[in-house]
């Protein structure tokens, strides 16, 4: 398995390809147990989320690491997908449910990574 900085990198990389807008990633490793890294992205309509969604599910089985748990699917209308890798969790969201929700406000404690 890869070195998890370089994962998060990879993340990044597979979800700015699709054109992701306001990637952020929070290091929450000194404020919670549940994860190390937080990725949020934001997509312009449904077929983006989904677009975003196999990307990452694409670059974590070439990464042989494999997902704990995936809540929301954009066959349902979710407005929120979350995708639960254990030590990283990435939250791709519609415009209104970013905002609504506003994760950076809430994990404002956390470390931003920039790449």
């Amino acid at each position: 398995m890869s070195d998890i900085k370089d994962v998060v990198k990879g993340i990044y990389e597979a979800i700015d390809a699709k054109k992701a807008e306001d990637i952020r990633i929070i290091d929450i490793s000194e404020l919670s147990d549940i994860a190390d890294y937080f990725i949020l992205a934001t997509a312009n309509n449904i077929n983006q989320m989904d677009a975003l969604q196999e990307a990452v599910e694409e670059y974590m089985i070439k990464q042989n690491i494999p997902v704990k748990n995936i809540e929301g699917h954009v066959r349902d209308r979710s407005n929120w997908i979350l995708m639960d890798y254990t030590d990283i969790i990435v939250h791709i969201f519609d415009k209104e449910a970013r905002e609504f929700y506003d994760l950076e406000h809430i994990w404002k404690g956390g470390t931003i990574i920039e790449l």
